[in-house]
């Protein structure tokens, strides 16, 4: 399970990657749509999972549990996959990476900032895609599966559906109004969802804690498209190396280097996440605290957004981030 981790892992290098030539090909004015595009097809991965998984095992195994069909079934898309882009993909030869530039790259303070908001949007995103179904189980129990013919589908495949499709409108927003700005509306919107998820808990209903997770991975998908588009904008216009009078060239790769190492960064939402809750609950046997938690870390992340990149716009002559 391990090796096959290590090598999804590699797969989501390759989803980086292409996230990074698609800086190169699209204006300033188009890169949140383009790149809000390309990331919410790799975002559906996690829907698709959880929603076809269960079929697997269940239908396609002659009604019989076989859990090897989880697997099993990943092949004929992987060898379709593997045989296009031997087929059909090149490289550009302007956009090829090295270690100088990831070392460049890392040295940049705008690498660090936009990796923290990146945690907070996309590993909010793929943090919760993870856990909502155990948290469905453990607060509504009767509502963590639902009977369709001989397969047990479970709702929770919806959350990383809406917040992935939500993806490529929060880069179309952040191209119209700027990537900040809809970042911290992002921000300000998922502390405001999260409270009022907690608060409605005591209801016990189901419905209204399924639309408040819904609006909170809208939220999340919304804010991962404006945080990305403003990665290559900042590092075109007030990265060390832009005020240093750098080349178009060497800002896009350095670019190109962030956008690869911000969202491997920001995957490690998806795992902090997880274990946050888990604390929570071994410690109070509950996870409300965790959710405050979460609340807290969307306000220093809006107010840091706030702080470096709309009150310091004018300042450091960022214009349109």
């Amino acid at each position: 399970m391990l090796f096959v981790a290590a090598l999804a892992g590699f797969g989501g290098g390759n989803f980086a990657s292409s996230m990074a030539n698609i800086t190169f090909f699209y204006p300033a004015r188009e890169k949140g749509w383009a790149l809000g595009l390309n990331a919410a097809g790799g975002n559906l991965g996690a829907a698709v999972a959880q929603l076809a998984v269960p079929i697997a095992i269940t239908l396609l195994a002659a009604g019989t549990v076989n859990l090897p069909m989880a697997g099993w079934m990943w092949v004929p898309f992987i060898l379709v996959a593997a045989f296009g882009a031997w087929k059909y993909m090149d490289n550009l030869t302007s956009a090829k990476g090295d270690v100088a530039g990831s070392l460049a790259a890392l040295k940049e303070p705008h690498l660090w900032i936009m990796a923290l908001l990146y945690i907070g949007t996309f590993g909010s995103f793929i943090g919760f895609a993870g856990v909502f179904p155990k948290l469905i189980k453990d607060y509504f129990p009767a509502f963590s599966s639902i009977e369709v013919g001989t397969v047990a589908l479970s709702l929770a495949f919806l959350g990383p559906l809406v917040g992935s499709l939500a993806r490529p409108y929060g880069g179309r927003m952040a191209d119209r109004m700027g990537g900040a700005r809809m970042t911290v509306a992002a921000f300000a919107a998922m502390a405001v969802i999260t409270l009022t998820m907690v608060w409605t808990l005591p209801l016990k209903d189901f419905w209204l804690f399924l639309g408040m997770f819904l609006l909170l991975f809208t939220a999340s998908g919304f804010g991962n498209g404006a945080t990305y588009r403003m990665i290559p904008i900042i590092f075109a216009t007030s990265s060390r190396a832009a005020k240093s009078g750098a080349s178009t060239v060497t800002t896009q790769r350095l670019a190109s280097s962030a956008l690869g190492l911000i969202s491997a960064i920001g995957a490690y939402g998806g795992f902090v996440i997880p274990q946050v809750l888990n604390a929570s609950n071994s410690a109070s046997g509950s996870y409300t605290p965790a959710f405050y938690g979460f609340v807290g870390a969307y306000v220093v992340m809006l107010a840091v957004c706030w702080f470096c990149y709309i009150r310091n716009a004018n300042r450091n002559a960022m214009g349109h981030v």
